[in-house]
């Protein structure tokens, strides 16, 4: 069907004239006789009868007139929808992020920019660094954000957004809060260690082959985060984590920071994106909401 042709039908059916339909449309009247006469003809069906010096809807014309209103509404809407996409204002955003990022950053940035773009359908996985970047190398991810590590890939551009740094932390009653010792001396104390394999205690344990000093004595071993911070909020022993991680309760003096001597551990948080391909507008929307503010990545 010729919808250029159906098109000039429905305007002339709204205006209740060819006169008026070919100002709107800004052609000749003769213009639009001519594609009503060529749509009657594709269709077979008349739609417009002369009445006196104006045109009136048959009953073919009348009921067609039910479904160009529709068809040309639902037009007007895709075109709007198409508009509000570039601006990236409608759509879906789906990021892939590892721990620290997903559980101490993405939640307060994706919640500032729902405020600002609450049409944009969220999606954020939380995985491993090579899931993630499998995720943006298949197109199953728009960005992906990568804490501790920093890595050359031949299709991944990363940006480092910034350092979060390593901390030795114990309760607040803990003789060594808020003081400043050596490495040595925070070794002798017990520590309370996340499980085999987690990138704190690796980290933990080349700092002490660096330094050439012996490991500190596994006081107690948990499986997750809380049950971490937790058991050294109550008093007992040592624990080596994120600054991403504590300083929440360090900020309400559950826990205190040990000042240690020279020692400086820190973990890359970035961004990460395909290279050579463009960021659906969503995803552009929120990576600039992210650099705009000065504070989101402290």
């Amino acid at each position: 069907m010729n919808l250029h042709a159906l098109r000039i039908f429905h305007i002339v059916a709204e205006k209740g004239s060819v006169t008026q339909a070919a100002n709107e449309i800004n052609i000749s009247q003769p213009a639009v006789t001519a594609q009503v006469k060529k749509l009657e003809q594709e269709i077979g069906l008349s739609l417009l009868a002369p009445k006196g010096r104006g045109v009136f809807l048959t009953e073919s014309g009348r009921q067609l007139t039910k479904y160009t209103k529709k068809l040309f509404t639902l037009e007007e809407e895709i075109e709007k929808y198409i508009e509000q996409f570039k601006k990236g204002l409608v759509g879906k955003l789906s990021i892939s992020a590892t721990y620290l990022p997903a559980n101490f950053l993405l939640p307060k940035w994706l919640a500032d920019f729902k405020q600002k773009f609450p049409d944009i359908e969220v999606e954020l996985t939380s995985t491993n660094s090579s899931k993630a970047i499998n995720q943006l190398i298949n197109y199953e991810a728009d960005i992906a954000f990568i804490g501790g590590i920093n890595e050359s890939h031949p299709l991944i551009y990363w940006k480092e957004l910034f350092k979060d740094e390593m901390w030795f932390v114990v309760s607040r009653n803990h003789k060594f809060a808020k003081k400043k010792v050596t490495l040595a001396e925070t070794m002798l104390e017990p520590f309370v260690f996340r499980e085999e394999g987690s990138s704190s205690r690796e980290k933990l344990v080349s700092l002490c082959k660096i330094n050439n000093i012996n490991q500190p004595s596994i006081g107690l071993q948990m499986n997750g985060l809380n049950e971490t911070i937790r058991a050294v909020m109550e008093g007992y022993g040592i624990t080596f984590v994120s600054s991403l991680e504590a300083k929440e309760y360090i900020a309400r003096g559950d826990l205190a920071k040990i000042d240690v001597e020279d020692i400086r551990i820190v973990n890359p948080i970035s961004i990460c994106t395909r290279k050579d391909d463009e960021l659906s507008s969503p995803a552009l929307n929120f990576v600039e909401s992210i650099m705009e503010k000065d504070n989101s990545c402290t």
